[in-house]
C-alpha cells in the first residue's frame, strides 16, 4: 500500500529535500530590530552584528564612545551615532496533520502542508535561523527542537513523512486546534517566528483567545490550506463519499444546498482573515489546485526585501 501512496498520500523525502534549492529565493523572516546608541543596551537575543543607522543629537545616558565627533564639531552640538542590532529569530513551524488534512480533489491538503513546511524550514536555515517544528497528528504530536542544523530539518521532514503514513489508517482525532495552540504557547520562545499550517476547520473563539498571548511576543504567520471542493460542491449529481470508515451519498443537485455550502466556506475564510487582522498576523492562503511555491515567493520573495505582506 505504501508504494502506491508514495508521492500521492505520503510525501517523498527526496522531493522535500529538493525544496531546499527553491527556498533560497525566499527572504521569509523579518528580523526584530533594536535601535541602540550604545548606552549599555543588552538584548535577550543573540546578536548578529550592529549596523549604522543614523546620527542624532546626543541624549543623556548615551554612551560617549558613540559620539560622532565630526558632526559634533560641524554643528557645535554633541551628536551620537545610532546603530541597529539584528537579532536572531528562531523559527517554529506548527504543522496540522490531523484527519481533515487527509483530503483533496487534486492534491491532499496534507501533502501541500508538508511542502510548505519543508520550504519554509529550508528558508529559515538559509537565513541562519534556528528551525524547529511541531507536527500534530490524530494521536498527539511530534516535537522537533529548534536548532541551526541541516540534520534537524531532515528530521522534521522524516517526521512529516511518518505522520502522513499514519493517516493512511483512519482513526479519530485526539486533539483540537485549540489544544494545538495551547501546546504552542508552552513551547514557543519569545521573539520567535511562529508559522501555523492548517485548514483551520475547527477554528473557534477559543483558538483566538489562545493566540493573543502568543501574538504579544511572537510573529505569527497563519498558512491556510483549502481545496476547491470545500469552496463549492461538485457539478449537480449524486456522489458516493467516505471518510475511510463510513460511506454516504452526497446530493449536490439542490441549488439552495450549493449556495449554503459556498456561503459557509466564505464565512469561514472571512472569520480567519478577521482574526489575523486582530492578531496583527500574516495570512497566506493556499489551495490544493495551485502550486505553493509561487504563493510563498509572492509573499516572501527577494523582490519584497524580506518584508511581510
Amino acid at each position: 500500500m505504501l508504494s502506491t501512496a508514495e508521492g500521492i498520500a505520503v510525501p517523498s523525502i527526496s522531493q522535500l529535500v529538493e525544496l531546499r534549492f527553491q527556498a533560497r529565493h525566499l527572504r521569509f523572516f523579518p528580523k526584530r530590530q533594536a535601535t541602540s546608541a550604545g548606552s549599555g543596551y543588552r538584548s535577550r537575543y543573540r546578536s548578529r552584528g550592529m549596523d549604522f543607522e543614523e546620527v542624532r543629537p546626543y541624549q543623556p545616558g548615551d554612551d560617549i564612545r558613540t559620539i560622532d565627533w565630526r558632526v559634533t564639531a560641524r554643528t557645535t552640538q554633541p551628536h551620537t551615532k545610532v546603530f541597529r542590532e539584528e537579532r536572531e529569530r528562531p523559527l517554529l513551524i506548527a504543522l496540522d496533520l490531523r484527519n481533515s488534512m487527509f483530503f483533496g480533489s487534486r492534491r491532499l491538503k496534507s501533502m501541500v502542508a508538508c511542502e510548505v513546511a519543508a520550504t519554509l524550514a529550508w528558508a529559515g536555515l538559509a537565513a541562519n535561523d534556528r528551525v524547529g517544528g511541531l507536527i500534530f497528528t490524530p494521536d498527539g504530536q511530534r516535537d522537533i527542537r529548534a536548532r541551526r542544523s541541516k540534520h534537524n530539518v531532515l528530521r522534521f521532514i522524516n517526521d512529516m513523512r511518518k505522520s502522513c503514513q499514519e493517516l493512511l489508517e483512519p482513526r479519530s482525532d485526539a486533539i483540537s486546534l485549540q489544544e494545538m495552540i495551547e501546546s504552542l504557547r508552552r513551547i514557543a520562545a519569545p521573539g520567535s517566528t511562529l508559522v501555523l499550517i492548517s485548514d483551520f476547520h475547527d477554528l473557534d473563539p477559543g483558538c483566538e483567545k489562545q493566540l493573543f498571548p502568543l501574538a504579544r511576543h511572537c510573529d505569527i504567520v497563519l498558512a491556510s490550506i483549502s481545496d476547491p471542493l470545500e469552496a463549492e460542491l461538485p457539478p449537480p449529481g449524486r456522489y458516493a463519499v467516505s471518510d475511510g470508515r463510513r460511506q454516504a451519498v452526497l446530493d449536490s443537485r439542490d441549488i439552495g444546498v450549493r449556495e449554503d455550502f459556498r456561503k459557509a466556506f466564505v464565512r469561514r475564510q472571512r472569520q480567519l482573515e478577521q482574526m489575523a487582522g486582530r492578531l496583527g498576523s500574516s495570512l497566506i492562503a493556499l489551495s490544493t489546485d495551485k502550486p505553493s511555491l509561487p504563493v510563498l515567493t509572492s509573499a516572501y520573495g527577494a523582490a519584497r526585501g524580506g518584508r511581510r505582506p
